[in-house]
């Protein structure tokens, strides 16, 4: 088992390989964290923390670019996910935490065309009622796999987005983002029935 050491951020956030994130950064230790990574050319790890409990898996983080510098040293940044890792150890030594880290190895075989195009078709109902509008076809990324090229575009509870990545296989985020996407549509459709009757019930003029 291969590891490295990399400092961490723990965010009320779930990065996905592939995604982008923008981040204001204005604490002094992620100041000084941002500053030492740009000037080694280093990543840093996003890991989900709920309830004061840090997940064991995260994603690293590259700094694709620093959108804006204030005069106080805070920042605007834009990071993009790389690879997911879980966290062996941790270490305080320094004023932000850092982690020992393996980088986890992903199968990305898409398996069967069909549960693709199921996907997609669920993707379109739930994109069309959330926002009234036909969606945008997921970006062709052939480096990003589709399960996090479609959970990118929707409002995915986090604990669904943490479930995505501690998977490695494609397939088995296919499904699973499937079953999801189910629970999530006939959640949506009831509230939408629900909106449509409370409107009905209002009095028209007279």
């Amino acid at each position: 088992m291969e590891t490295q050491r990399i400092p961490l951020f723990p965010l009320d956030v779930v990065l996905l390989p592939g995604r982008l994130l923008p981040l204001h950064i204005f604490e002094p230790r992620y100041k000084l964290m941002i500053r030492e990574c740009r000037e080694a050319g280093a990543e840093f790890g996003v890991v989900l923390v709920r309830q004061e409990h840090m997940a064991s898996v995260g994603c690293t983080a590259e700094i694709v670019q620093v959108l804006q510098t204030y005069d106080d040293g805070s920042m605007d940044i834009a990071t993009l996910g790389r690879s997911a890792c879980r966290i062996h150890d941790l270490h305080d030594e320094k004023p932000y935490l850092e982690g020992t880290i393996e980088i986890l190895a992903d199968d990305v075989r898409p398996g069967p065309a069909e549960t693709a195009a199921e996907l997609r078709a669920l993707f379109d109902r739930c994109y069309r009622l959330l926002h009234s509008a036909s969606p945008p076809a997921p970006e062709e990324d052939p480096g990003v796999p589709l399960s996090y090229r479609i959970s990118g575009a929707l409002p995915l509870d986090l604990e669904v987005l943490q479930e995505l990545l501690e998977l490695r296989v494609e397939t088995e985020r296919l499904a699973l983002l499937a079953i999801r996407l189910k629970e999530l549509l006939a959640r949506w459709e009831r509230l939408s029935r629900m909106r449509s009757k409370a409107a009905g019930n209002g009095h028209g003029p007279v």
